[in-house]
Protein backbone atom coordinates (compact mmCIF):
# COMPACT_ATOMS: atom_id res chain seq x y z
CA UNK A 1 0.00 0.00 0.00
CA UNK A 2 2.76 2.11 -0.35
CA UNK A 3 2.10 3.80 -3.63
CA UNK A 4 -1.51 5.10 -1.45
CA UNK A 5 0.19 6.80 0.77
CA UNK A 6 2.28 8.21 -1.10
CA UNK A 7 -0.68 9.81 -2.65
CA UNK A 8 -2.37 10.22 0.06
CA UNK A 9 -2.04 14.47 0.71
CA UNK A 10 -3.72 14.64 -3.01
CA UNK A 11 -6.18 12.17 -3.00
CA UNK A 12 -7.07 10.75 0.46
CA UNK A 13 -8.02 7.01 0.80
CA UNK A 14 -9.05 4.80 3.18
CA UNK A 15 -8.09 0.96 3.28
CA UNK A 16 -11.07 -0.93 4.21
CA UNK A 17 -9.41 -4.42 4.23
CA UNK A 18 -7.23 -6.71 2.40
CA UNK A 19 -7.45 -10.14 0.49
CA UNK A 20 -4.60 -12.93 -0.15
CA UNK A 21 -7.01 -14.49 -3.00
CA UNK A 22 -10.14 -13.28 -4.39
CA UNK A 23 -12.38 -16.06 -2.65
CA UNK A 24 -11.40 -13.91 0.38
CA UNK A 25 -11.63 -10.65 -1.09
CA UNK A 26 -15.58 -11.48 -2.49
CA UNK A 27 -16.16 -12.78 1.13
CA UNK A 28 -14.94 -9.10 2.40
CA UNK A 29 -16.89 -7.17 0.07
CA UNK A 30 -20.68 -7.24 1.27
CA UNK A 31 -19.26 -6.57 4.82
CA UNK A 32 -16.95 -3.67 3.54
CA UNK A 33 -18.51 -2.43 0.66
CA UNK A 34 -15.63 -0.49 -0.80
CA UNK A 35 -16.28 2.26 -3.60
CA UNK A 36 -13.05 0.93 -5.05
CA UNK A 37 -11.41 -3.08 -5.68
CA UNK A 38 -8.03 -2.89 -6.56
CA UNK A 39 -7.64 -6.44 -8.29
CA UNK A 40 -4.97 -8.54 -9.40
CA UNK A 41 -5.46 -10.95 -12.61
CA UNK A 42 -3.66 -13.72 -11.59
CA UNK A 43 -4.32 -15.22 -7.69
CA UNK A 44 -4.46 -18.84 -6.12
CA UNK A 45 -8.24 -20.13 -6.40
CA UNK A 46 -9.39 -17.68 -8.44
CA UNK A 47 -8.58 -14.98 -11.36
CA UNK A 48 -9.34 -11.39 -10.99
CA UNK A 49 -11.72 -11.91 -14.14
CA UNK A 50 -13.14 -14.52 -12.64
CA UNK A 51 -14.15 -12.56 -9.53
CA UNK A 52 -15.18 -9.48 -11.72
CA UNK A 53 -17.48 -11.79 -13.56
CA UNK A 54 -19.30 -12.95 -10.05
CA UNK A 55 -19.94 -9.51 -9.39
CA UNK A 56 -21.26 -8.53 -12.16
CA UNK A 57 -24.18 -11.07 -12.47
CA UNK A 58 -25.43 -10.29 -8.85
CA UNK A 59 -25.88 -5.97 -10.04
CA UNK A 60 -29.57 -6.21 -8.64
CA UNK A 61 -28.26 -7.28 -5.41
CA UNK A 62 -24.85 -6.31 -4.31
CA UNK A 63 -23.26 -3.33 -4.05
CA UNK A 64 -20.79 -2.86 -7.06
CA UNK A 65 -17.50 -1.74 -6.13
CA UNK A 66 -15.36 -0.07 -9.19
CA UNK A 67 -12.40 -2.33 -9.89
CA UNK A 68 -9.00 -1.20 -11.05
CA UNK A 69 -7.11 -4.29 -11.91
CA UNK A 70 -2.93 -3.69 -10.86
CA UNK A 71 -1.25 -6.80 -12.73
CA UNK A 72 1.87 -7.45 -14.39
CA UNK A 73 0.00 -9.58 -17.27
CA UNK A 74 -0.52 -6.82 -19.83
CA UNK A 75 -2.21 -10.29 -22.07
CA UNK A 76 -5.76 -9.86 -20.14
CA UNK A 77 -6.10 -5.92 -20.03
CA UNK A 78 -9.09 -6.42 -23.19
CA UNK A 79 -10.91 -9.22 -20.84
CA UNK A 80 -10.44 -6.62 -17.77
CA UNK A 81 -12.91 -4.07 -19.56
CA UNK A 82 -15.49 -6.87 -20.58
CA UNK A 83 -16.37 -7.13 -17.16
CA UNK A 84 -16.03 -3.26 -16.50
CA UNK A 85 -13.25 -2.49 -14.96
CA UNK A 86 -12.45 0.97 -15.00
CA UNK A 87 -8.69 0.90 -15.53
CA UNK A 88 -6.00 -1.91 -16.46
CA UNK A 89 -2.96 -0.42 -14.87
CA UNK A 90 0.64 -2.49 -15.68
CA UNK A 91 3.09 -3.40 -12.77
CA UNK A 92 5.56 -1.50 -11.49
CA UNK A 93 2.44 1.09 -11.27
CA UNK A 94 3.50 4.87 -11.02
CA UNK A 95 2.07 6.90 -8.10
CA UNK A 96 0.30 9.79 -10.67
CA UNK A 97 -0.87 6.75 -12.75
CA UNK A 98 -2.86 5.11 -9.69
CA UNK A 99 -3.82 8.66 -8.74
CA UNK A 100 -5.57 9.46 -12.00
CA UNK A 101 -7.45 5.99 -11.96
CA UNK A 102 -8.77 6.83 -8.37
CA UNK A 103 -9.80 10.90 -9.16
CA UNK A 104 -11.90 9.33 -11.69
CA UNK A 105 -14.02 7.11 -10.11
CA UNK A 106 -14.11 9.44 -7.10
CA UNK A 107 -15.22 12.33 -10.09
CA UNK A 108 -18.01 9.82 -11.78
CA UNK A 109 -19.29 9.01 -8.38
CA UNK A 110 -19.47 12.42 -7.25
CA UNK A 111 -21.60 12.66 -11.09
CA UNK A 112 -23.97 9.94 -10.56
CA UNK A 113 -22.39 8.21 -13.32
CA UNK A 114 -21.72 3.69 -13.56
CA UNK A 115 -17.48 4.07 -12.98
CA UNK A 116 -17.18 1.53 -15.29
CA UNK A 117 -15.50 1.52 -19.09
CA UNK A 118 -17.78 0.52 -21.98
CA UNK A 119 -17.33 -3.38 -22.53
CA UNK A 120 -14.81 -3.83 -25.88
CA UNK A 121 -14.90 -6.85 -28.22
CA UNK A 122 -12.25 -9.24 -27.62
CA UNK A 123 -11.90 -13.14 -26.85
CA UNK A 124 -8.58 -13.38 -24.64
CA UNK A 125 -7.38 -16.79 -23.35
CA UNK A 126 -8.68 -16.96 -19.95
CA UNK A 127 -8.61 -19.84 -17.74
CA UNK A 128 -12.66 -21.26 -17.20
CA UNK A 129 -14.72 -19.94 -13.91
CA UNK A 130 -13.93 -22.87 -11.22
CA UNK A 131 -17.24 -21.79 -9.30
CA UNK A 132 -20.59 -20.90 -9.65
CA UNK A 133 -21.85 -18.10 -8.09
CA UNK A 134 -25.01 -17.50 -5.81
CA UNK A 135 -26.65 -14.15 -4.06
CA UNK A 136 -28.09 -15.28 -0.57
CA UNK A 137 -29.17 -12.69 2.29
CA UNK A 138 -27.19 -9.93 0.51
CA UNK A 139 -23.55 -11.75 0.12
CA UNK A 140 -22.11 -14.11 -2.98
CA UNK A 141 -21.47 -17.62 -2.27
CA UNK A 142 -19.55 -19.62 -4.35
CA UNK A 143 -20.24 -23.61 -5.59
CA UNK A 144 -17.14 -25.12 -6.91
CA UNK A 145 -18.35 -26.44 -10.50
CA UNK A 146 -17.06 -29.95 -9.55
CA UNK A 147 -19.54 -30.14 -6.71
CA UNK A 148 -22.47 -29.76 -9.41
CA UNK A 149 -24.27 -32.61 -9.58
CA UNK A 150 -27.59 -31.03 -11.83
CA UNK A 151 -29.30 -28.06 -12.94
CA UNK A 152 -32.75 -27.67 -13.42
CA UNK A 153 -35.11 -24.88 -15.03
CA UNK A 154 -37.69 -24.53 -12.71
CA UNK A 155 -40.75 -21.52 -13.96
CA UNK A 156 -38.63 -18.22 -13.40
CA UNK A 157 -35.49 -19.91 -11.98
CA UNK A 158 -32.76 -21.79 -12.22
CA UNK A 159 -31.73 -24.65 -9.14
CA UNK A 160 -28.38 -25.80 -8.89
CA UNK A 161 -27.96 -29.45 -7.05
CA UNK A 162 -25.02 -30.63 -4.84
CA UNK A 163 -24.79 -33.33 -2.51
CA UNK A 164 -25.53 -30.80 0.39
CA UNK A 165 -27.82 -28.94 -0.84
CA UNK A 166 -29.38 -26.75 -3.42
CA UNK A 167 -29.27 -22.97 -4.89
CA UNK A 168 -31.08 -20.60 -6.97
CA UNK A 169 -28.30 -19.21 -9.73
CA UNK A 170 -29.21 -16.17 -12.05
CA UNK A 171 -27.74 -17.61 -15.35
CA UNK A 172 -30.22 -19.99 -17.89
CA UNK A 173 -29.13 -23.15 -18.92
CA UNK A 174 -28.81 -22.50 -22.09
CA UNK A 175 -25.54 -20.10 -21.08
CA UNK A 176 -24.51 -22.30 -18.47
CA UNK A 177 -24.29 -25.65 -21.42
CA UNK A 178 -22.60 -23.04 -23.89
CA UNK A 179 -19.79 -22.00 -21.21
CA UNK A 180 -19.14 -25.56 -19.64
CA UNK A 181 -21.01 -28.03 -22.58
CA UNK A 182 -17.92 -30.49 -22.10
CA UNK A 183 -18.23 -31.18 -18.26
CA UNK A 184 -22.61 -30.87 -18.51
CA UNK A 185 -24.51 -32.53 -20.35
CA UNK A 186 -27.93 -32.19 -21.34
CA UNK A 187 -30.73 -34.57 -20.31
CA UNK A 188 -33.55 -32.78 -21.06
CA UNK A 189 -34.95 -29.12 -22.06
CA UNK A 190 -35.01 -28.60 -18.56
CA UNK A 191 -31.98 -30.28 -17.09
CA UNK A 192 -28.38 -30.16 -16.97
CA UNK A 193 -26.02 -33.02 -15.57
CA UNK A 194 -22.36 -33.22 -14.70
CA UNK A 195 -21.06 -35.80 -16.92
CA UNK A 196 -18.65 -36.97 -14.61
CA UNK A 197 -22.34 -37.81 -11.73
CA UNK A 198 -23.58 -39.67 -14.20
CA UNK A 199 -24.22 -43.24 -12.82
CA UNK A 200 -26.56 -45.10 -15.50
CA UNK A 201 -29.98 -45.21 -16.74
CA UNK A 202 -33.13 -46.74 -16.03
CA UNK A 203 -36.72 -46.99 -17.10
CA UNK A 204 -39.21 -45.29 -15.78
CA UNK A 205 -43.41 -46.92 -16.02
CA UNK A 206 -45.81 -44.40 -15.59
CA UNK A 207 -49.70 -45.09 -15.82
CA UNK A 208 -50.93 -41.96 -18.06
CA UNK A 209 -54.48 -42.38 -18.73
CA UNK A 210 -57.07 -44.84 -17.00
CA UNK A 211 -60.49 -45.06 -18.62
CA UNK A 212 -63.15 -47.80 -18.36
CA UNK A 213 -60.60 -49.95 -16.69
CA UNK A 214 -58.33 -49.37 -19.44
CA UNK A 215 -54.54 -48.48 -18.52
CA UNK A 216 -51.96 -47.02 -20.80
CA UNK A 217 -48.96 -47.40 -20.01
CA UNK A 218 -45.57 -44.98 -20.81
CA UNK A 219 -42.42 -46.12 -20.79
CA UNK A 220 -39.74 -43.63 -20.66
CA UNK A 221 -35.64 -43.68 -19.21
CA UNK A 222 -34.05 -41.35 -16.54
CA UNK A 223 -30.52 -40.90 -15.64
CA UNK A 224 -29.58 -42.14 -12.32
CA UNK A 225 -27.03 -39.57 -10.77
CA UNK A 226 -24.63 -40.33 -8.00
CA UNK A 227 -24.73 -38.42 -4.73
CA UNK A 228 -28.42 -37.67 -5.74
CA UNK A 229 -31.92 -39.12 -4.92
CA UNK A 230 -33.60 -37.29 -7.49
CA UNK A 231 -34.10 -39.36 -11.02
CA UNK A 232 -33.97 -37.02 -14.26
CA UNK A 233 -36.19 -37.80 -17.19
CA UNK A 234 -34.11 -38.04 -20.71
CA UNK A 235 -35.81 -36.79 -23.47
CA UNK A 236 -35.82 -39.11 -27.09
CA UNK A 237 -33.97 -36.36 -28.56
CA UNK A 238 -31.02 -36.54 -25.92
CA UNK A 239 -31.35 -40.17 -25.12
CA UNK A 240 -29.00 -40.97 -27.71
CA UNK A 241 -26.79 -38.34 -26.43
CA UNK A 242 -27.24 -40.02 -22.39
CA UNK A 243 -27.05 -43.64 -24.02
CA UNK A 244 -23.52 -43.03 -25.41
CA UNK A 245 -22.25 -41.76 -22.38
CA UNK A 246 -23.21 -44.95 -20.18
CA UNK A 247 -22.24 -47.14 -23.06
CA UNK A 248 -25.11 -49.54 -23.40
Amino acid sequence: MTLLSDIQADCPTAVLGEAENAISALDQLATLQPDILLLDVQMPGMSGIELAQHLGRHQAGFRQPSIIFVTAYDEFAVKAFEVHALDYLMKPVRASRLQDAIQRVAEQIRDGRPATLPVVGGDNAIPRRKHFSVLERGRILLVPVVEVLFLKAEQKYVTLHTSQREYLVEESLTSIETELGDLLVRVHRNALVARAAISGVERAVQVVDAEAGQEKISESWQVIVSGATERLPISRRQWPVIKALVRM
